[in-house]
Parts: structure tokens; sequence; C-alpha cells
């Protein structure tokens, strides 16, 4: 998503508030979260920090900048998301109330991880939406690999390093007094999108083998995950495995087969997860909590054929749910028109995008709703 960076701000563009109040009398916390509940978001940013964020960085920081959104009380004042220059907005996100106090209760957990060169917020649709269903939802900037700084080869390369920051913000969310009194740690679940998608099988438990991944590049050197990206086309396959053998990025190399797990995890949802050739299939096989992926046909970038569809052969537990005619791209915050003006190959898309967030959506709570 480097081509949008430059008309993203840090935190999006904050509108006209609106106020959402709850209109189901559900016991707070508890695992019937059907569509008829309506609960205020609350919305809360944070620092977290990690040694590998350093090398990731280009400031050499330890920093994980994270998103948290939760079930907010009645009556919160919410405000539109936007994310673009102020007053001309490229993407509509959803709506949160900034620092509004947490709903009474004790809320399941997801850790959300973004694609290659996205953020916390690009994903706000899937994350507000399930706050909304009644989960705190954890999301973060990775370090080096986002839409707001730079983007930097280690923080390209070093994906498996992107669930140190999952596992940091969630320890700083647990670690903030306004928000640990309200949450169920025993109740946790992973999202991801994309190279998000790659990172929360890692804090599953699935090992990743970049030597597979090499060999499967040098095989398939045109497939979407080899080749360079939207977000990042200067760095190609080639670059990509010469850097990773530079001295300074081999110790960190030689670490990406550790086991990352994060513990506690009781289900994971996948929207066109990517980057899957670096898995064994016997690993995916022995993922032993609920799993559910959902996957655009039409994906060009991160293909059913050898992401998505791979997962679901190893595993034969794994609901794989593939939509006609939808694209990679679809899974990003909705455009608005000056959007698809001036990134438009990030918002075309043949079938609406609300249609393909709330299919994602549904099929994301009736996993966690059976799951955690």
């Amino acid at each position: 998503m480097r081509m949008i960076a430059a008309f993203i701000a840090v935190v999006g563009c904050l509108v006209a508030p609106v106020a959402v109040a709850e209109s189901s009398r559900a016991e707070p916390g508890s695992t019937d979260r059907g569509r008829s509940e309506i609960r205020a978001v609350g919305e809360v940013h944070g620092v977290a920090h990690t040694a590998s964020a350093a090398i990731r960085d280009l400031e050499r920081s330890d920093q994980v900048r994270y998103t948290v959104w939760y079930p907010a009380q009645t009556g919160a004042k919410e405000e539109p998301i936007t994310l673009g220059p102020p007053g001309s907005p490229l993407f509509v996100v959803g709506s949160a109330a900034a620092q509004a106090p947490v709903a009474a209760g004790r809320w399941p957990v997801l850790l959300l991880s973004h694609g290659n060169g996205g953020t916390a917020r690009m994903m706000g649709w899937f994350g507000t939406a399930m706050a909304r269903a009644g989960y705190v939802v954890v999301a973060v900037d990775h370090p080096g690999n986002n839409g707001i700084d730079a983007m930097t080869a280690s923080g390209s390369i070093l994906m498996w390093n992107r669930v140190d920051d999952l596992a940091a913000a969630w320890a700083a969310v647990q670690a903030d007094p306004k928000l640990s009194a309200h949450l169920d740690a025993k109740r946790l679940g992973l999202a991801g999108y994309s190279a998000g998608g790659f990172t929360a099988l890692v804090a599953a438990g699935v090992k990743p083998d970049m030597a597979r991944l090499a060999a499967f590049c040098e095989a398939n050197p045109k497939d979407g995950v080899c080749a360079p990206q939207l977000e990042n086309p200067e760095f190609t396959f080639e670059r990509r495995m010469a850097l990773a053998a530079a001295p300074q990025m081999a110790p960190w190399v030689a670490k990406s087969g550790e086991d990352r797990r994060i513990p506690n995890v009781r289900a994971v949802f996948l929207m066109a997860p990517a980057i899957v050739q670096a898995f064994d299939p016997a690993d995916l096989a022995e993922l032993d909590v609920p799993l559910s992926v959902v996957v655009g046909e039409a994906d060009t970038v991160a293909s059913p054929a050898t992401n998505s569809k791979v997962i679901s052969e190893a595993n034969a537990t794994v609901k794989l749910q593939v939509l006609p005619a939808v694209g990679h791209y679809d899974f990003l915050s909705d455009c608005t028109d000056l959007g698809r003006e001036r990134v438009g190959p990030l918002c075309e898309a043949k079938v609406d995008r609300s249609t393909t967030h709330q299919t994602a959506i549904d099929q994301a709570t009736s996993l966690f709703a059976a799951g955690l």
C-alpha cells in the first residue's frame, strides 16, 4: 500500500459525531452475539515494544503502534473513521468513539494483523464490526511493513517477526488498567488479511520454512506471492533473496522456523491469506484449533490455488469460502470517489465491497462465537 502512503494520515480523519446505543439486553461478554445486537464501539491507541521491531523499522525504533476497538458503554458518541488527507478522504473505514469507557463485562479478544504495506486502521471495517459484535480487537501497524512509515527491506523479509508485534501489543493491552478488567484472556482468537494471514498462522503455532518458500518461487516466479507487490514494486524475489543472505539479516533469517505460538488461541480467521507456500502441509494438518478462511476467486496476489486451498486440502477441518469475482484488495476498506481516482488499483472491485466485507464479518462471527 505504499502508493497511498503519501495520502494517509497516521490516525486518519475523524468527522462529525454520531450517537450509537446498545439495542440488546444480552449479558456483557456472553457468547450470544447475534446480528440483532448493536453496540457502541470505542477506540484507543497505544505503543508497545519488541526487540525485533528495531531491525525492521527504518528509524531503528523498538516501538509498535497498536489500535484497540472494543464494546463501549451505551451512548458513546462515535465519529466516522476515514483515511486520507484532511477533508479529502480516500477510504471510509467505519466509526468509533475515541477513549470511550468500555462496556461492563469481560469480552473475548481478537488479535488482528494487516497485509503487506497496510495499517491497523485500514482493517478497521473488520475491527469495528467485530467490536460491535462483542469482541475486543487489538490491531497493530507492523514496523517496516506498513502504509504510514517508510517500507524497509527487513520489514518485508522478516514476516515471521510480525507475530512479535501482536504479542507485544497483547501484553500492553493486558497491562492497561482501563482495559484489563474487561478482557477474557482465555478466549483469544487470531485474524489476519493477506500477509496478516501468514502472521496469524505463525501465531497459531505453524512454523514457516523459508527455504520451502524460496524453492517454490524459483519454480513459480509468476505466482502472485513471488512477483513484486503493488505496494513495493521494486522489491523483486531476487532482491529479497540477496538481502536475506546479507550478514546483518542472516541471524534473524536463521530464526525463521522458531515456534512463535501465542498462548490460549482458540480460533483463527484468515482473509485472502498469503505466503502459505512457506508452510509444510503436514504442519498445517496438525493445527488443532478451528480455522476458517475466506478468499476471492479472482485473487491474483494470493492465488487461492497456492494459498487458501492448500490450507483446506491439508487440514480437513478448515472451513473455506471462495467468493466469485472477488479480488485480493476487496478486503481493504471502502474507497471514496477520490480514492478510486487516486489509487485505482486498490479500489477496483467487480463485487460491491460492502457485500464482501459483510460475508467476511458473518463468517468470522460464526467461527468465533463457536470457538471462543
